[in-house]
């Protein structure tokens, strides 16, 4: 085992990737929610949603701004293991279908590239738990996600994704 792999040095790593995921995916959901850091607010995305073909645009705008906020403060927190990296995976198979995948891989041509980073790094940190340095181990709540409810969990957030998915209703035409 390398010397880097001591507990210490990982939890520090994992809280670093926490924090950064955490706090960027709270900020990309306030984007949507409060029109904060450059975005749309709920009335400007909830007209991009309803142009995607989820209606009502607001509610779904709505679910998707929260869904990020929520993931990305439990993530950030490191609290309730799996299910703040499912809620963000739920909400980047959206995304990365929806908005990104007819675009590439690359964020310069809106492709899938940031979802893609969002939905992999929940996915790793659901998969390695988050470290000493978060409340789960102060909590003392790291026992109860094991890989099998971790599988399950993530399971869940990706079928949530994709049911949203088939919500979505062809656009209306004019």
């Amino acid at each position: 085992m390398s010397a880097f792999a001591d507990l210490a040095t990982v939890s520090a790593g994992l809280l670093v990737a926490r924090l950064v995921l955490g706090f960027l995916l709270v900020g990309h959901g306030a984007q949507k929610l409060f029109g904060w850091f450059g975005g749309y607010g709920l009335a400007g995305t909830g007209g991009f949603f309803e142009a995607l073909g989820f209606r009502p645009g607001r509610a779904f705008a709505a679910a998707a701004s929260l869904a990020e906020i929520l993931g990305g403060l439990l993530v950030a927190l490191g609290v309730l293991g799996p299910v703040g990296p499912a809620v963000i995976i739920s909400v980047m198979v959206v995304a990365a279908i929806s908005v990104h995948w007819e675009h590439g891989i690359f964020a310069t041509t809106n492709g899938i590239e940031v979802p893609l980073l969002y939905a992999a790094g929940g996915l790793a940190l659901a998969l390695t738990g988050y470290g000493a340095y978060s409340l789960d181990a102060i909590l003392g709540l790291q026992s109860l996600w094991t890989p099998s409810v971790a599988w399950a969990v993530i399971g869940l957030g990706i079928a949530g994704g994709v049911a949203n998915l088939f919500a979505r209703r062809p656009p209306a035409t004019a």
